[in-house]
């Protein structure tokens, strides 16, 4: 008599082996059996029809204030997400003295579009050390594991304090951010994070901590992974410098003896910089270094409305007047013809993202329900427009007001210089890639990519019309097996005896994601957009079901997973 078996279901179990029909058997917080007829429990539950996998293990969110409120980690646990990784970016909230905490607000407020205010309403900061932090993460119960990384940005302020920002690090500032980051790890850090891109700015204009941190610092922090003999060095890079970026990073892996791994995106002025970006990381295999691509499943695209952070028009003078305005007298303004008159005929801004926001309608798209995420060059705002024989901004801006101001339109930013996404195809069937870049928790006014998992399946295993799909097992590999044996963790990411029980249970054929939508329930009233799915038929966490066919059940087993550190 088991405590649980999942009976009759389609196994994926995530070593990316063909689907076969089997039960799961169950008993407390493991997995005791994969096969046929697993024989009675205490509990069923009917999978016939249904993908049983793993749960989903995401590597790259930012919710490192919101899992101190959140205890359904949301909308990431509403995606059959288990097991959350923090700390990406090089931004985050530990360690931190008194001293450190507005800035580090404000790093993780520019860098990620958390609202400011939100993080001032909701972060109880019970905490000093990463050890303290991870303490106290563990005292919120919640429906999802979380590991945490050591944020550059926090070690950095910790250790150098406003010199953070603009100064080169000092051999004493070196040697005690080695300091910082191995005891970090001994105390349960999966890994170091840092950026370097310009484009990642506190909200007070300032690059962030460690844009500018010589190899020397580097590979110092690079010691660190190796004395503590565990974790992943993560990194966000715009490959400026591409020999001088391969060449740190390649140094930092054969020094440390462990992972790099770093985002990778198509962009649209060096549109195959990523073909050379995965060569480098081949390269520096062959040499002994251990360097992890890692790739988003979607375009980066922003979602634009009325309701969001930016639209074509959200830079224009007519429409600030209105701007303040709750979304239905605002809409009723827009459909007054002299208000539409004037914010149309005001020319866009002369130039920087706002321009190319109010200016690039031909990639620009609504995105629809269900949501299109590979919409063709001929559903483009532009290509609307020049079928009715209309203005491009007009047709945006009717868009804009459609189901009362709710709908939105998708503006897909990187990852679709092609029109398609084939090449991000191409990249994600790279045997060395990871699939990540989700940001779950960030982007609060114009990014939802949370839901990433859900979309894997249903637009690459199942639904893509525009070129090859992806068998569902290794779409199931990626989410699962492949960043367990990443960051160490060995209980879980397969479906076998002695794993954790860690499962989705899918109703495959009628998985949907819906339509983003804008909510204002972050601390002090902060607005984000979330996505949901329908299809998840059940969720478990240890054992315990936490989403039943969606809705949370109230189990909370979800605990801090922390490292573990050579001795």
């Amino acid at each position: 008599m088991h405590d649980l078996v999942i009976h009759s279901g389609t196994v994926v179990d995530g070593t990316g082996g063909a689907p076969r029909r089997a039960d799961v058997a169950v008993d407390g917080d493991r997995i005791v059996a994969v096969g046929p007829d697993l024989g009675s429990a205490t509990r069923r539950v009917d999978a016939e029809g249904c993908l049983v996998t793993p749960g989903w293990v995401d590597p790259h969110t930012h919710y490192d204030a919101q899992v101190t409120w959140d205890a359904e980690v949301s909308p990431s646990g509403w995606h059959g997400v288990t097991t959350a990784v923090i700390g990406n970016c090089g931004v985050g909230f530990a360690p931190a003295r008194p001293a450190d905490r507005s800035g580090l607000i404000r790093l993780m407020e520019g860098v990620e579009d958390i609202p400011g205010p939100v993080l001032e309403a909701g972060l109880r900061w019970d905490w000093e050390s990463f050890a303290d932090y991870l303490d106290a993460l563990d005292r919120t119960p919640r429906t999802v594991d979380i590991a945490a990384q050591l944020p550059h940005g926090a070690v950095r302020s910790y250790v150098m304090g406003e010199r953070a920002v603009a100064e080169a690090a000092t051999d004493d500032d070196i040697a005690a951010m080695f300091a910082l980051v191995r005891d970090g790890l001994r105390a349960g850090a999966v890994g170091f994070t840092t950026s370097r891109t310009p484009v990642h700015r506190s909200a007070d204009g300032n690059p962030v901590p460690g844009t500018n941190a010589t190899a020397k610092e580097l590979l110092v922090i690079g010691a660190a992974l190796r004395d503590a003999g565990t974790g992943v060095f993560g990194v966000a890079t715009d490959f400026a410098d591409e020999a001088a970026e391969f060449q740190w990073m390649t140094e930092v892996s054969q020094l440390s003896g462990r992972p790099v791994t770093f985002a990778v995106v198509q962009g649209n002025d060096d549109t195959k910089g990523w073909q050379r970006q995965l060569l480098g990381a081949a390269r520096a295999r062959a040499a002994g270094a251990q360097l992890v691509p890692q790739i988003a499943g979607r375009p980066t695209g922003i979602l634009m409305g009325l309701e969001s952070t930016a639209h074509p028009f959200f830079r224009n003078r007519a429409y600030a007047e209105i701007a303040d305005l709750p979304l239905a007298a605002r809409v009723e303004r827009m459909r007054d013809p002299a208000v539409r008159r004037r914010i149309l005929e005001e020319p866009p801004p002369p130039r920087g993202y706002a321009n190319l926001y109010a200016t690039a309608f031909h990639r620009l798209f609504p995105l629809g329900d269900p949501p299109d995420y590979e919409p063709p060059a001929e559903r483009s705002v532009a290509a609307i427009a020049a079928r009715r024989g209309e203005a491009a901004n007009a047709v945006a801006y009717d868009l804009l007001l459609g189901n009362g101001g709710h709908d939105l339109l998708y503006f897909p930013l990187l990852g679709y210089a092609d029109g398609d996404c084939e090449a991000i195809r191409v990249m994600l069937e790279d045997p060395n890639a990871l699939l990540g870049l989700g940001d779950g928790g960030a982007h609060c006014g114009f990014v939802c990519d949370a839901s990433q998992p859900t979309f894997m399946l249903t637009h690459w295993a199942r639904d893509r019309n525009r070129g090859p799909r992806l068998p569902v097992e290794r779409v199931v590999r990626m989410l699962t097996r492949d960043p367990a044996e990443l960051f160490g963790f060995r209980d879980r990411g397969v479906l076998a005896p002695g794993r954790r029980a860690d499962l989705n249970v899918i109703d495959f054929d009628h998985l949907q994601l819906r339509p983003p939508e804008m909510v204002h329930d972050l601390p002090a009233g902060g607005r984000r957009l979330i996505q949901r799915a329908v299809g998840y038929r059940a969720t478990l966490l240890a054992g315990s079901l936490t989403y039943d066919h969606g809705i949370p059940t109230g189990a909370r087993p979800g605990r801090v997973l922390r490292s573990h550190p050579a001795s």
